[in-house]
C-alpha cells in the first residue's frame, strides 16, 4: 500500500529487466535464450514465482500494519495518499504551459464579439508546442537548402551508391570469414587440420562404402591418380559432391544432407589422396584432368623469366659495346 509505484507495474518491469540481462549475457544464437536452452525457461519461471511471492508477502505484511494503526493515524496516512506527488503536479503544469490556452475561469478575458447562435469564439494563441514546431521546421528547411541546394552535398542517390557499397564491402570481408556461405564460384582448397579432419569424418561416413578408406575406388572411381570422370581440382570436385555425378550411375548430390562448408572439407580431404598408393586400385576411370589455370599461371611465369633473361642480356650487349667504344 506505501508503494508510490503498484505490483502490477513493478513486477514485470524487474522480470523484463532481468530477461534483457539474460540475452545480453547468454549467448543463444539467432533465437531467445529460452527458446534455445529450456533451462533459461525454468529459472526465468523461477524469478516471476519468487517475484509474485515477494510481492504478495510485502502487500500482506503492509495490510497488516495499516490495519494495526489507530483511526487518526489511518486518515493522515489516507490523506497523505490523496495529495499529489510533486511529479504529477509538475507534468500537469508542464503540460498547461505546452497547450497555451487560458483556463477556464479565465476564458472571459478573451471571448471575442463573435456569435453564431450562441457559440463563442475564443482569441487562444497558438500551442507553443505548435508555433515552436513550426519554427524549427522553417530552420530545418533552411538548412536543408544551404546544404543539399546550394553546398551541393550528396543526396539521398549518392547516399544510396556510397551505402550499397559499404555495404558490399561489408558482404565480401564476412564471405571470408563465414566459411559455410562458400559456393562453387568461391570455394577454395582448405588445408587447416581442423577442416581436413572434419572432411575426414565426413568421408569416413558417407563416402568410403563407394570410394574406401585409402580412396583406391570401389564401386567409386579411384581418387588416388590422376582421371577424373567430371574433373578434378577442388571447383570440380566440390561441384560434383554437391551437385552428384553422372544422371542414372552417379553419385547421388550431397547439397541437401551436407553444409557448403562440410562439402568443401570433405572435397579437400579427398585431394590428399592424390599421388598415394591404395591397396587395391581400382582401374583408371575418365580423362587426365590438368588444372590449366595453374599451367597459365606457371606459362606467365615463364615468360616473365625470359622477358628478364633477355632484358639482362640486352644491358649486357649494350654494356660491352659501351666499354668497347
Amino acid at each position: 500500500m506505501r508503494h508510490l509505484i503498484p505490483s502490477f507495474i513493478r513486477v514485470p518491469v524487474v522480470f523484463f529487466i532481468i530477461v534483457g540481462l539474460v540475452e545480453y549475457f547468454v549467448d543463444s544464437g539467432d533465437q531467445p535464450a529460452f527458446m534455445e536452452q529450456p533451462i533459461i525457461m525454468l529459472f526465468l519461471l523461477l524469478v516471476l514465482l519468487i517475484l509474485l511471492a515477494i510481492e504478495g508477502i510485502v502487500g500482506s505484511m503492509d495490510n497488516i500494519l495499516y490495519q494495526s494503526l489507530d483511526e487518526e493515524a489511518k486518515a493522515r496516512y489516507d490523506s497523505k495518499r490523496a495529495e499529489p506527488s510533486k511529479l504529477t503536479v509538475w507534468v500537469k503544469d508542464t503540460y498547461q504551459k505546452l497547450l497555451g490556452s487560458k483556463p477556464i475561469e479565465q476564458e472571459g478575458e478573451i471571448i471575442l464579439d463573435h456569435n453564431y447562435d450562441g457559440i463563442k469564439e475564443l482569441d487562444n494563441n497558438l500551442p507553443p508546442w505548435w508555433l515552436y514546431g513550426f519554427y524549427a521546421t522553417i530552420i530545418f528547411g533552411v538548412i536543408y537548402m544551404v546544404r543539399y541546394h546550394v553546398l551541393n552535398a550528396d543526396d539521398q542517390f549518392a547516399e544510396y551508391e556510397i551505402e550499397y557499397a559499404e555495404a558490399q564491402r561489408a558482404i565480401e570481408e564476412y564471405k571470408k570469414t563465414a566459411k559455410n556461405l562458400v559456393d562453387i564460384n568461391t570455394v577454395e582448397i582448405l588445408t587447416e587440420t581442423a577442416d581436413l579432419n572434419a572432411g575426414q569424418k565426413v568421408f569416413e561416413a558417407n563416402c568410403v562404402v563407394c570410394h574406401m578408406a585409402d580412396g583406391g575406388g570401389g564401386i567409386g572411381p579411384n581418387l588416388t591418380d590422376e582421371y577424373w570422370i567430371l574433373g578434378g581440382g577442388i571447383k570440380n570436385v566440390f561441384k560434383t559432391v554437391s551437385e552428384g555425378g553422372r544422371d542414372g550411375k552417379g553419385m547421388v548430390a550431397w547439397k541437401a544432407s551436407l553444409k557448403p562448408l562440410e562439402i568443401a572439407q570433405v572435397s579437400s580431404y579427398l585431394l590428399q589422396f592424390q599421388g598415394t598408393t591404395p591397396a587395391n586400385p581400382k582401374d583408371p576411370e575418365g580423362d587426365i584432368w590438368v588444372d590449366e589455370s595453374a599451367e597459365s599461371t606457371d606459362s606467365a611465369t615463364d615468360e616473365a623469366s625470359e622477358s628478364e633473361a633477355e632484358s639482362t642480356e640486352e644491358v649486357a650487349e649494350a654494356t660491352t659495346v659501351a666499354s668497347n667504344n
